[in-house]
């Protein structure tokens, strides 16, 4: 459940993200150097670096969370 949260606001994130830089395209062929502003491999590379490391940062505290026994947890409180 927390790692679905995670990766439905990280794909808008992203989507957001994608979107902007399109729009910007012509403010970004004078910062960029050896690339297209519109280069499909470096928008693929980063987006698939940043859900990478959304769904690590999300499964391994969702991992461990899932391993701790309920009962006591609630004992610990």
């Amino acid at each position: 459940m927390f790692v679905r949260h995670a990766m439905l606001l990280t794909g808008a994130g992203i989507t957001c993200g994608l979107v902007a830089a399109l729009a910007l395209t012509r403010l970004m062929s004078s910062l960029l150097f050896g690339i297209k502003p519109t280069d499909p491999a470096t928008f693929a590379v980063v987006s698939i670096g940043l859900l990478s490391a959304a769904t690590l940062s999300s499964y391994l505290p969702a991992r461990a969370a899932a391993m701790v026994n309920p009962v006591e947890a609630l004992r610990s409180e």
